[in-house]
């Protein structure tokens, strides 16, 4: 399995599968132990067992099916999502160090979030509110950066840091003068999956599974955009409308996830650049891989969350930033 990973030779069917159940099997595992660790240590073999309906106490089940199992899908989701959006950014702007939070994408959603929140625009207005940030923040950005027809991914990026920088501060600004609820909305903001229902992921997940499943048809049009737009033209790629479509659907999964999620940085940075690193640039096997691998971190950081300095809870995002900020400046150095 090793060669596998390491092996950047054709892409074949074999390969394929086989790299796609190691980091299955490994999802698996890491969701196993994820819910059996907490502040109530519940075995693994009673957690299987729970899961299949095959046994377990009231408590225990109460526990894993009502508190922890929503909370590992919810992690599973927004660290697949975050993935899938940073790596689409990638390939479409040929920069490692593009994802939704540097670009200042989180930083609209959340916007977005607490607008919603304010107004109490209920379930189904949340997301949508924070859709409508991020994708407000990706045209600002999209348009600062044009040069002459053409996007300056220098440009872009520092565009990102700036205005995601703006709308940390309206955050501030709205928390500082709306009602008292807000004002506990701090901790949220660093990334918080404490709050996870089957009602939000039944909102949620379905859209951003949807919007993944679009993007990975997309996956032979970013190998060729990958070479260059000039030639993904003349190979008959419709660039233009690949890349309004994608920078779509990544706003669009980034919104939702910071709806539910509040703001989780650097995931899709770190894990596409893992992803590459292991596999090679072909996005026919680093988008699939990119959602496993995401699931899986995102499992394992709110697993630290909860048990680094128990009972007091570390927000997911302050773990992801320990581990994705050096990584930051080492990309930056590198690049």
């Amino acid at each position: 399995m090793g060669f596998l990973l390491r092996n950047r030779g054709p892409l074949t069917p074999r390969r394929t599968a086989a790299v796609l159940g190691l980091l299955l099997a490994a999802l698996l595992a890491v969701g196993l132990v994820g819910i059996s660790v907490g502040s109530v240590h519940i075995p693994l073999s009673r957690v299987v067992s729970i899961l299949t309906s095959a046994g377990g106490g009231e408590t225990e089940r109460t526990i894993v099916i009502g508190i922890r199992l929503p909370r590992l899908l919810l992690a599973m989701v927004v660290g697949a999502g975050l993935s899938v959006a940073g790596l689409v950014f990638q390939a479409l702007l040929r920069n490692p160090l593009a994802e939704p939070y540097i670009l200042g994408i989180s930083s609209g959603g959340t916007v977005g979030t607490l607008l919603a929140l304010g107004l109490s625009l209920g379930v189904l207005g949340t997301p949508l509110a924070s859709f409508a940030g991020s994708a407000l923040v990706m045209v600002l950005v999209y348009a600062v950066a044009q040069r002459r027809g053409q996007i300056d991914t220098n440009a872009l990026l520092m565009a990102g840091v700036m205005i995601g920088a703006f709308f940390n501060a309206v955050v501030l600004l709205i928390i500082a003068v709306m009602h008292q609820e807000l004002r506990n909305a701090f901790l949220w903001l660093m990334g918080n999956l404490s709050g996870a229902t089957m009602s939000s992921l039944t909102v949620v997940a379905p859209i951003v599974v949807a919007a993944s499943i679009t993007l990975f048809w997309q996956a032979k049009s970013y190998n060729l955009i990958a070479t260059g737009d000039e030639s993904a033209l003349q190979l008959g790629i419709n660039v233009k409308r690949v890349k309004r479509l994608s920078y779509l659907l990544a706003s669009l999964v980034t919104g939702l996830v910071v709806s539910v999620s509040g703001v989780v940085g650097f995931v899709g940075l770190i894990i596409p650049h893992v992803c590459r690193m292991l596999l090679g640039p072909d996005h026919r096997l680093l988008l699939p891989a990119s959602v496993l691998l995401g699931a899986s971190f995102m499992v394992l950081a709110d697993l630290l969350s909860r048990t680094l300095l128990a009972p007091v809870e570390i927000p997911v995002g302050a773990v992801t930033a320990a581990i994705g900020a050096p990584l930051f400046i080492y990309l930056l150095r590198k690049t």
